[in-house]
């Protein structure tokens, strides 16, 4: 399969995938949509007790590498509901909040009824409050809108809305003519979405890889535990999103491989290989050190895994707001993970 045409299939795959609502804790749908997906492709999966995915194909050596990615986004939690009907939330993650403000949300009860409303200032409108402009946006200025009519707590929780509920964002998803997509949470389901062009890249030209790989999708990297365990293997590469800004060289049409994050180095072997095959392929990449910044790997290793780890993946821009990738730092990334698995 050409690689630009498997790109263009990653960003619609993402695009289903960013359809799922997923906030952290709240991740059994995505979980099935991809295991029907596994299924589609043959694929051996199993759903662990923590949440997470595991994918496993054979390669042509007994040496396991682990090729992790997290399909749990930010969201938020309802914390209480206010005596006029409103809610008050807890965030899960840690999301811009400012960019929260207006953002049409889904607000989904323990019996799975889903109701619409909207993140909002407690100073939302110009002609009432002199504070609209200047109110700080957290979540003790901020509350939701919900798109019912309740009047005080008690027709909210006839609703079945109660303390605990999971709230998920629309995450706005579009693909445009120019190449980018631009999406909420595009951290992390746009690398979830990488891997599985990368079973389809195997599958479409019948490779089998050098190393034994498990794929993990995991379920709570957004609050610190995603691959606090993981099944035996020799080497974790997380498949993570870059990171762009001041200090930094990635950019959207770039895989970024990550020397150090908040958690320390990244294994000197699988960095210096992956420095260069990405040199000896012409991929463009940048090498960067993301100092507020954890992965799949950090919690791994917290986990006393014994492993070696890495981290690659798309530039994304503006993350934890409102993301944007571009079709070729997708591609770079494909390239770079095929070059791993392959030479």
């Amino acid at each position: 399969m050409e690689l630009n045409e498997l790109g263009k299939k990653i960003l619609e795959f993402a695009k289903e995938i960013l359809e799922i609502p997923s906030p952290t804790g709240y991740t059994t749908n995505v979980i099935e949509f991809l295991k029907t997906e596994c299924s589609k492709r043959n694929l051996k999966c199993e759903r662990i007790n923590n949440g997470n995915l595991i994918i496993e194909i054979s390669g042509k050596s007994d040496y396991t590498l682990g090729l992790s990615a997290h399909v749990d986004t930010l969201g938020a939690i309802v914390r209480s509901i206010n005596s006029n009907g409103t809610l008050r939330f807890s965030v899960l993650g840690g999301p811009i909040l400012p960019t929260y403000d207006g953002e049409y949300c889904y607000i989904i009860t323990r019996d799975n009824k889903v109701y619409t409303g909207t993140f909002l200032s407690n100073a939302p409108a110009v002609h009432v409050y002199k504070d609209s402009r200047s109110l700080p946006r957290n979540d003790e200025t901020m509350h939701i809108r919900l798109d019912e009519v309740v009047k005080n707590k008690q027709d909210v929780l006839n609703l079945g809305i109660t303390n605990g509920a999971f709230i998920a964002l629309d995450p706005k998803t579009t693909i445009t003519s120019s190449n980018y997509i631009k999406s909420r949470f595009l951290d992390d389901k746009i690398s979830v979405a990488i891997l599985f062009g990368l079973i389809d890249y195997y599958q479409a030209n019948n490779i089998t890889p050098n190393q034994t790989l498990k794929f993990i999708i995991s379920t709570h990297e957004e609050t610190g535990f995603g691959a606090s365990y993981i099944p035996q293997v020799d080497e974790l590469l997380a498949v993570d999103m870059g990171c762009i800004g001041e200090d930094l060289s990635c950019t959207e049409e770039d895989v970024s491989i990550c020397a150090k994050d908040n958690a320390g180095p990244y294994n000197l072997e699988m960095t210096n290989r992956l420095i260069e095959l990405a040199k000896n392929d012409n991929l463009n990449y940048a090498v960067d050190v993301y100092p507020f910044y954890s992965s799949d790997v950090s919690a791994a290793l917290r986990g006393g895994n014994n492993i070696k780890g890495a981290l690659i993946g798309p530039g994304v821009h503006a993350s934890h707001g409102m993301e944007r990738t571009h079709l070729n730092g997708v591609i770079n990334t494909l390239k770079l993970l095929i070059a791993y698995t392959t030479k």
